[in-house]
């Protein structure tokens, strides 16, 4: 068996002699030049980034205007930071806030009692055998009506947790979200609606009933937010301020299709998403972003004070 394979590879290696020696050289055939390429790419790359000498400019600032209200004259141009008011859309955030608060309002005070709860003797109804009947326990029993509840709500908290940063986050996302739409209109301190003198001479005598009164209110308020088109055709108007206000508070429960006003300490993040736009005062927008930029606020101590970020630096004014 080893003789016959060697005198295979024997004879193979004598044929491929014998090719190589009757074999003719192959014509030469020339490569185009569109196929033709280096070692280094020579193809050319779409300028998709920016040079590295050029400068990176990021914005640092954007621009508020404070208007009056109600006439809406612009009366100064004020600076925020990009942080406050033109953060990126984070739907995610927002749901987790609005949850959040959601969990943190609900009362959690449903309540029933168990079968040791219910008044009644605790001695049972009949003999176990004999009556051809089912077996029965006590009075309290689920089965029966006027027994207990199984598995029945008892008091607890629904409360959920969420960082803070991540819920102070959420609060200038909404804010940003406003104001890149357009719907945030921030006004001067001291916002309030203000009323005829006539009618307010009336209602201060008490000549007019009370009926009257809310309804002259509920038409006042409502013509000048449709005049604006604020009212509840462009989606209601949420007015936020820092302590309540009697005039534009009455005049917004009288015409609460058309809009409402809040305090600043009842305001959530749910608030500022709800309905078309926000008008909220300068103090109160002030304090806002005061009370929610804890992810913001440096840890480095400067002078002995921490350095927080610049906020409503005026840049015009009358």
């Amino acid at each position: 068996m080893a003789g016959k394979g060697l005198r295979s590879l024997n004879e193979a290696m004598r044929g491929l002699s014998l090719a190589s020696q009757t074999s003719r050289p192959l014509p030469a055939v020339s490569i185009p030049s569109i196929c033709r390429r280096s070692m280094a790419t020579e193809a050319p790359v779409a300028n998709i980034t920016r040079s590295v000498t050029d400068a990176w400019e990021p914005l640092t600032s954007v621009p508020l205007t404070i208007y009056s209200f109600p006439s809406l004259e612009p009366q100064s141009l004020e600076s925020w930071s990009p942080k406050h008011l033109y953060l990126p859309l984070r739907r995610d955030i927002l749901h987790l806030a609005v949850v959040y608060e959601g969990d943190k309002t609900r009362q959690g005070t449903a309540s029933s009692k168990t079968r040791w709860e219910v008044a009644g003797s605790h001695r049972k109804m009949g003999p176990q055998k004999g009556t051809g009947r089912a077996r029965r326990g006590t009075r309290q029993s689920p089965l029966l009506r006027g027994g207990g509840k199984s598995f029945g709500p008892k008091p607890r908290d629904f409360s959920t947790k969420l960082n803070r940063k991540v819920y102070d986050l959420a609060w200038r996302t909404a804010l940003s979200y406003r104001y890149r739409r357009g719907e945030l209109i921030v006004t001067e301190d001291g916002l309030d609606l203000p009323l005829p003198d006539e009618f307010l001479q009336l209602a201060s005598k008490r000549q007019l009933a009370r009926e009257v009164e809310d309804g002259f209110v509920r038409k006042y308020a409502g013509e000048i937010l449709a005049a604006l088109k604020w009212d509840r055709k462009f989606g209601r108007t949420t007015f936020i301020t820092e302590d309540k206000r009697p005039n534009l508070f009455t005049s917004m429960e009288a015409a609460s299709r058309d809009g409402r006003a809040l305090e600043l300490e009842d305001v959530d993040v749910k608030d500022l998403l709800e309905t078309g736009r926000l008008v909220i005062e300068r103090s109160a927008l002030r304090e806002m972003i005061k009370a929610h930029q804890s992810d913001l606020v440096s840890k480095i101590f400067i002078n002995g004070r921490r350095n927080p970020i610049p906020r409503g630096e005026v840049l015009v004014s009358p």
